[in-house]
C-alpha cells in the first residue's frame, strides 16, 4: 500500500532538487503517492501568499510532508514559510543529523552528532514590535516599572519566550532520541549565564529530564564555548539539544563539519505530524541551471522513509549516495570543488542523482 506524502517543491532550486530527490526515492523501491502543493515565491503571484491554504490542508489531512527550500524575505515580508509550517502544526522538534560522508570536502572525517533544535518558543516565536508601535512605549514603562533598566528611545523589541513545557518536551526528545538511537551523551546548549530567567529556564528543566535517563550522560555547555568545542574537538559531542536560535545557528556550524549545507538533512517532528527539508536555502541565483547538489534532500527523503518504516529502503538512498559521493566522479559543482580545488568534471543535478540511482540498481 503506497505511502500518501505532501510534497512542496519550493522555489528557487527547490523545484530542481525535489525532482532528484523523488526519482531516487522512487528507484529505491518505496511506494509513495506524492500529493504535490505550490509555495514559496510562485504561489503569491497565483494566490497572493507564499503559503496558501490548501499547502496547510494537505498537511493536515496527509500528516507527513517533505519540501524543498523556500525563499524567506530578509528584513520585511512574510515572516518564513518555515516558520509558519513549524508553528501551524506545533513541529516542536527540528532534528539534524551531522554525518561525515566520503568525499563531502569536508576537513573532518569521522563527525556522527545530532542538533535537536526547539522549533517554536524563544526569539523565533515572531513576537516583535516595529520602533513606531504605541506598545513599545507601554512595554518600556512596564519594563522601568519593574525596576529593570530603561530601553533606548526609537528601540526595536523582540520577545524571548521560554516555556517550562516546551523545554521538557523538547529535552525529553532529545534524550528518547539519544536512547533509541544507540547514542551515548546529550550536551543541552544554552546562555544561562547571561539570559538567567530564559535560558536559565531551559537549563533547569534539561537537568531535571537528565536525572530520569541515568543511562545517558548529560552535560551542558554555554553557546560560545560551545561552538569553539564542536570546532575543536567534534567528537566530544554527540547528541546537542538548543533552544531554537541557537539551534538554528549550531546545526549550521555542524553542516559547516561535513562539507557544508548541502550534504545537511532535516526533519520537523511534532505529534502526528512531520515535514522534512533539506536544511539550506532557495538559492535563486543559480536556479534552473542543473548546478545545484541535491544531497541534502535526498538524504532528507532518507528519513522521511525511516519514518514511514520503509527502513531498507532508507538505507538503499544513504549508501548509494555514500557511494556515489565516495567514486568522486559523477559530483557536483560544490563536491568538486572541495575535493579537487576545481569545477572540472562536475555534473548537474540531474547527473547527480542519475549516479545515486545507478547505484541503488547494481547494489
Amino acid at each position: 500500500m503506497a505511502h500518501d506524502v505532501v510534497l512542496i517543491p519550493g522555489d528557487g532550486i527547490g523545484p530542481e532538487i525535489c525532482d532528484a530527490m523523488c526519482r531516487v526515492v522512487d528507484a529505491a523501491g518505496a511506494d509513495i503517492a506524492w500529493h504535490e502543493v505550490e509555495a514559496g515565491a510562485g504561489a503569491i503571484e497565483h494566490y497572493g501568499t507564499p503559503l496558501p491554504p490548501q499547502v496547510i490542508d494537505a498537511v493536515r489531512e496527509v500528516g507527513v510532508a517533505i519540501k524543498g527550500p523556500v525563499t524567506t524575505p530578509v528584513g520585511t515580508g512574510f515572516r518564513s514559510i518555515n516558520v509558519a509550517l513549524r508553528q501551524e502544526f506545533d513541529l516542536y522538534a527540528c532534528v539534524r543529523p551531522c554525518h561525515s560522508l566520503p568525499g563531502d570536502g569536508s576537513r573532518y572525517r569521522d563527525i556522527d552528532l545530532v542538533v535537536i533544535r526547539e522549533n517554536t518558543e524563544d526569539l523565533y516565536a515572531g513576537i516583535e514590535f516595529e520602533p513606531d508601535d504605541p506598545a513599545v512605549e507601554r512595554l518600556g514603562e512596564l519594563i522601568e516599572a519593574s525596576g529593570q533598566r530603561r530601553m533606548k528611545a526609537g528601540s526595536a523589541i523582540s520577545i524571548k519566550p521560554i516555556s517550562p513545557e516546551g523545554s521538557r518536551r523538547i529535552v525529553r526528545y532529545a534524550f528518547e532520541y539519544a536512547r533509541s538511537h544507540g547514542r551515548r551523551k546529550v550536551t543541552a546548549v544554552h546562555k544561562a549565564n547571561i539570559m538567567k530567567a530564559t535560558d536559565g529556564l531551559f537549563l533547569r528543566i534539561a537537568r531535571e529530564v537528565a536525572a530520569d535517563y541515568p543511562d545517558i550522560a548529560f552535560e551542558d555547555k554555554i553557546v560560545d564555548a560551545a561552538c569553539m568545542g564542536l570546532v575543536q574537538h567534534p567528537e566530544d559531542f554527540d547528541v546537542l539539544v538548543l533552544p531554537n536560535l541557537y539551534g538554528d545557528i549550531v546545526s549550521d556550524l555542524c553542516a559547516g563539519l561535513v562539507g557544508g549545507l548541502g550534504m545537511a538533512p532535516g526533519a520537523n517532528m511534532g505529534e502526528g505530524c512531520a515535514v522534512f527539508e533539506a536544511t539550506h536555502g532557495s538559492a535563486p541565483d543559480i536556479a534552473g541551471k542543473d548546478i545545484a547538489n541535491p544531497t541534502a534532500e535526498i538524504l532528507s527523503a532518507a528519513m522521511l522513509l525511516d519514518y514511514l518504516g520503509e527502513t531498507d529502503a532508507a538505507q538503499r538512498v544513504r549508501s548509494a549516495v555514500a557511494a556515489t559521493l565516495a567514486a568522486g566522479e559523477q559530483v557536483t559543482a560544490d563536491v568538486r570543488r572541495a575535493l579537487t580545488g576545481s569545477t572540472e568534471g562536475a555534473v548537474g543535478t540531474r547527473a547527480f542523482a542519475d549516479a545515486v540511482i545507478a547505484h541503488i540498481a547494481r547494489a
